[in-house]
């Protein structure tokens, strides 16, 4: 039913998925093993000698979500059933939370559960190759309103619970804001005009708030905007951009005069 390029091309897939995991799972082995039993012999021993030349670079991947849990969760957002699961945080810390999903998403070559945790009473996101196990329970719940889930998990991501707080009111437009901070890293707002400076034109003010566990990455996209950017808060960041500064003009050879003169 299909060409041999078309099972080489998923047999490569499967492949590439297993070397960007660090728990290869068992269900994508076997069906590796399989698919290449099935082959010709002569596109199986092309497929070996592609493989034997392909040079991968050390992997930071995380592990594919589990089959059987991805199964279980789309089957409990179609008919809203709530779950039981057992979920292990980015810390190693397992938990168990009883939610109602709204949605699965694809996001950055991850899946992601979107549900709402009846214990902390907010909508959250799951990593699906963290849940270790999602079971139904009696209960369902009314189906909540129609969602824009990219967008839902997008805001939430903006919205995390990070140790920073950022503020930081731009005067650009908003097309060229979200090239350096995207929906998932910046909540943005547009002030109103009775709060922008007066006698200037140009483009408009926005008020950017970030939560970031560091900020070590802000001074340089501050930098990329090249334009009017003000930084309400943390006074951590403003040192950090001054610090920069001193060193960009370190490296350009004028540093008679430093950004914490000012």
């Amino acid at each position: 039913m299909v060409s041999t390029e078309e099972v080489i091309a998923v047999f490569l897939g499967l492949a590439r998925s297993q070397a960007a995991s660090r728990e290869p799972g068992v269900a994508a082995q076997t069906a590796l093993s399989k698919i290449k039993r099935a082959l010709p012999a002569t596109d199986a021993t092309r497929i070996d000698a592609l493989l034997s030349t392909m040079t991968r670079t050390p992997q930071q991947g995380d592990s594919a979500p589990d089959p059987a849990v991805m199964l279980a969760l789309a089957e409990a957002v179609d008919h809203r059933h709530v779950l039981d699961l057992r979920y292990v945080r980015g810390d190693g810390t397992p938990s168990r939370r009883t939610v109602h999903p709204h949605g699965l998403v694809a996001h950055s070559d991850r899946w992601y559960l979107v549900a709402f945790d009846t214990d902390r009473q907010e909508e959250r996101t799951f990593r699906a190759d963290r849940i270790r196990s999602a079971r139904p329970t009696s209960g369902t719940f009314a189906p909540p309103l129609p969602p824009d889930r990219e967008g839902r998990l997008l805001d939430l991501f903006a919205g995390a619970d990070y140790q920073f707080r950022v503020v930081l009111h731009i005067r650009e437009t908003e097309e060229r804001i979200r090239g350096h901070l995207p929906r998932s890293v910046a909540r943005l707002e547009r002030l109103d005009p009775a709060e922008e400076q007066e006698g200037h034109g140009g483009p408009p003010w926005h008020r950017a708030e970030i939560h970031a566990k560091q900020l070590d990455w802000l001074p340089s996209v501050i930098a990329a905007l090249d334009c009017e950017v003000v930084i309400e808060h943390p006074d951590e960041l403003r040192v950090r951009v001054k610090t920069a500064a001193m060193r960009l003009l370190h490296a350009a050879g004028d540093d008679r005069r430093s950004p914490m003169d000012d």
